[in-house]
């Protein structure tokens, strides 16, 4: 069978599965599954577009590894092929510890568990399975291996992870203020004492990638509408899980309901296989399913959420630069008992406040060097003219309160 497949990506055009070892694990389950896994969550409700999954990002940041391998390796860079595939396969599998809706999640039913954490032990388990030909790729991934400048390419302040996702989102969002210059980018990487660096012709497009990032984030990533409709999902998933717990029988696909009526935190996850067994077998469509059937549920909280994001009759949200005062949000507390007729202790479902935080730039974990003409690393804080940049350092936060709409 030719396993050197092309497909067709509406980004980038036609981009290749280059060896037959990446596409036997693009063809794995565990990778499979991305394919049902939406990129941007709850996204969709705002900008209709936004309907691009996992599986498309991780193939696009797999076509942006081959192509910055190749031009490393034009400008005389060592790479062996064995790196290449390792740095390929790292970038393809970055993203495979995401659950359906996975910021959500990680906040409900699988507590203080990191994603990257799940990326780690299912490329692990994907290693077995491939018997040990995934070794070097896990290397790269965590850093361990001696060539840093393959781990940058994943990890990093102008990694590929970005880049793609930057792109990708802005063209199904349709947010022109995300597009950025990656091709030019990548053609300006090179690696100065094992560290990737960018060349001095660069820095302009290093700038407006930094711009982009940051209105994406407050564009789409932030938009106070996702920010509601994804609030609004953790307190669906965190009332079912109380009930559950509590004894009630609530419809459930078989791996939803497992998390539902397991508290399952921390290191916990990964000393059961049973645990990661369900969790790969979780998407977007088991949490919708359950949504939909919640809808009539006996408990009045659960069915009103769940009429709520389903109806997109979501949460006002406001975000302002202060914390809401303690008198605001007892009087609206006070207006969603009488209004919902729910008790004290149940209006926390609908009226809360929470923290937002955007950094465009985070120089000091792993910098955007930049590569002057005499051979200099300057940090592209320093290196750049455009005086906005160093502010773009600054971690920006706000604060939101979430009430229901009619109060």
């Amino acid at each position: 069978m030719n396993k050197k497949k092309i497909i067709n990506d509406p980004v980038y055009g036609f981009i290749s599965i280059p060896s037959e070892l990446v596409y036997d694990v693009i063809s794995h389950p565990y990778f499979q599954r991305l394919r049902y896994i939406k990129q941007l969550g709850m996204t969709h409700l705002v900008y209709p577009g936004a309907l691009h999954t996992r599986f498309h990002h991780a193939l696009g940041a797999m076509h942006l590894m081959s192509l910055a391998i190749a031009l490393l390796k034009s400008k005389g860079n060592i790479i062996t092929e064995e790196e290449e595939v390792a740095a390929i396969l790292a970038i393809l599998l970055h993203d495979i510890g995401h659950g359906p809706f996975s910021h959500a999640l990680e906040h409900s039913l699988v507590t203080g568990i990191r994603h990257e954490d799940i990326s780690a032990k299912l490329m692990h388990e994907l290693n077995v399975h491939f018997n040990g030909r995934l070794t070097l790729a896990i290397e790269v991934f965590n850093g361990t291996y001696p060539k840093k400048f393959l781990h940058q390419l994943i990890s990093g302040q102008l990694d590929l992870d970005r880049m793609d996702y930057l792109n990708r989102d802005s063209f199904f969002t349709g947010v022109s203020e995300g597009v950025i210059s990656f091709d030019r980018i990548i053609k300006m990487f090179n690696v100065f004492d094992d560290d990737l660096v960018i060349e001095e012709k660069g820095i302009y497009s290093v700038e407006k990638f930094l711009i982009a990032r940051r209105l994406m984030y407050w564009q789409v990533y932030l938009h106070k509408t996702v920010v509601s409709a994804e609030m609004l999902l953790v307190r669906i998933l965190e009332r079912a899980k109380e009930l559950s717990i509590n004894g009630t029988d609530l419809f459930a696909p078989p791996s939803l309901n497992y998390f539902l009526k397991n508290n399952i935190t921390g290191a916990e996850f990964f000393n059961s296989h049973l645990n990661l067994q369900h969790f790969t077998n979780l998407d977007d469509q088991d949490i919708y399913a359950a949504l939909k059937v919640w809808v009539t549920n006996d408990d009045k909280i659960l069915s009103t959420l769940c009429k709520m994001l389903t109806s997109r009759n979501l949460y006002k949200v406001e975000m302002t630069n202060e914390m809401a005062s303690e008198d605001r949000i007892m009087f609206l507390r006070s207006a969603a008992i009488d209004l919902l007729k729910v008790s004290p202790e149940e209006s926390r479902y609908f009226v809360f406040t929470d923290t937002l935080r955007n950094r465009a730039y985070d120089a000091g974990t792993g910098n955007i060097k930049i590569l002057m003409k005499n051979n200099d690393i300057v940090d592209i804080a320093k290196a750049s003219d455009l005086s906005n940049l160093e502010s773009l350092q600054k971690t920006v936060q706000k604060y939101i309160l979430c009430y229901p709409r009619g109060i």
